[in-house]
């Protein structure tokens, strides 16, 4: 679908002259009383943050494929064991990774599948032509 397909021709345009001083009245208030709450829109941001950063997506990229050792996803990025620890704990501590001991071992593997579905979608809507 064209992106020109997308647009609701019901709704008001504003042209910069527009007849209402704060909001139109129901696009508006729907779109005001519907924003997340303000600790909402500061976890949401602090979770985006963690995409912010090329380390954090590589290890989760390789974590979509397979549970994996800090050691072997290391190997993958290219970087020391250290930082990629330092990277594992940011991304376990917004709930994007989680760990489990096998032995001596901690096996790191994506939290859920809400972080498969956002590495998936972002992947998706970057390579849209």
């Amino acid at each position: 679908m064209k992106q020109e397909d997308k647009i609701n021709m019901d709704a008001p345009v504003c042209d910069g002259g527009c007849e209402y001083l704060k909001l139109h009245p129901t696009l508006g208030e729907k779109a005001k009383n519907s924003l997340p709450s303000a600790e909402e829109l500061m976890r949401l941001a602090e979770l985006f943050r963690m995409f912010g950063d090329g380390t954090r997506i590589k290890i989760l990229s390789a974590l979509l494929h397979s549970e994996m050792c800090v050691c072997d996803l290391s190997e993958i990025v290219g970087m020391s064991v250290s930082a990629v620890s330092h990277q594992l704990r940011l991304l376990k501590a917004a709930k994007l990774v989680k760990c489990r001991k096998e032995g001596k071992s901690a096996i790191y593997s994506l939290d859920d599948d809400h972080v498969r579905l956002m590495i998936k979608s972002g992947t998706e809507h970057i390579l849209e032509k």
